[in-house]
């Protein structure tokens, strides 16, 4: 499939996520390392998408051809790797969510379809995440090494629509690469705090007093206290 119809296609490569959630910034992460180390034709576009959920709906509207690289619980063994395409992406999206990001990144696939711009060749390429409550962490070796089969997968997908993408002869620099410069994955993983000074999973200083105890059910904790709550009116003179 060397174009879509008679046109060159519009492609658009997506990283989403969060960096900030260990293993929930894989999706970002790969798609930079693409981008420091493949070049591509003018109708390729490779976007930082992070966690902008329903921002990012113009932009997809005008994808003929979208790629996705994302954190996905797919019910698997942590750190395996899994392609979707198609009708099967949003779907995928949503089914076990990582994070509010995938709600309001499936939302916008859905968006883009009522308003006229359905996207018809899309390819979700996905990683279980190992951890993801380690706050400031960065990607487990697990997750960190599929970077380059996502990559490879990528490359494999698009090849399908007549793009090549050529490896750089050397990978760009840090500060021409399309995110935040003090994000780029060396610099944040080696100027990360220690544990002592930065807990990640909880503040054992507070946590050890006994001060808070989680709720066994928050729902229907919640539920509880909604039904207490008189109805409106009730209880009004007149």
């Amino acid at each position: 499939m060397a174009a879509i119809g008679d046109k060159t296609p519009s492609v658009l490569v997506l990283g989403i996520g969060n960096l900030l959630w260990a293993d929930e910034g894989f999706g970002v992460r790969a798609v930079e390392h693409l981008h420091r180390h493949w070049e591509f034709p003018e109708n390729v576009r490779l976007l930082d998408g992070g966690t902008q959920g329903l921002y990012l709906i113009q932009t997809i509207r005008e994808a003929d051809v979208l790629v996705v690289f994302d954190a996905v619980d797919y019910g698997l063994e942590p750190g395996t790797m899994k392609r979707v395409e198609g009708d099967e992406v949003p779907k995928f999206l949503g089914a076990k969510k990582v994070s509010l990001h995938q709600t309001g990144f499936q939302e916008v696939l859905m968006m883009a379809e009522v308003l006229g711009d359905p996207i018809v060749h899309q390819l979700l390429i996905g990683v279980q995440p190992v951890e993801l409550e380690d706050y400031g962490g960065s990607l487990r070796p697990q997750v960190r090494d599929k970077i380059e089969p996502a990559i490879a997968l990528a490359l494999e997908y698009l090849e399908g629509f007549g793009i090549k993408a050529v490896r750089r002869a050397r990978p760009l620099a840090d500060e021409q690469g399309i995110g935040c410069l003090e994000m780029v994955l060396e610099r944040y993983e080696a100027e990360r705090p220690d544990a002592a000074s930065a807990p990640r999973h909880g503040d054992e200083r507070v946590l050890s007093t006994g001060g808070f105890v989680p709720p066994a059910d928050f729902d229907a904790e919640i539920a509880e206290l909604v039904a207490q709550v008189p109805a409106a009116g009730a209880g009004e003179s007149r």
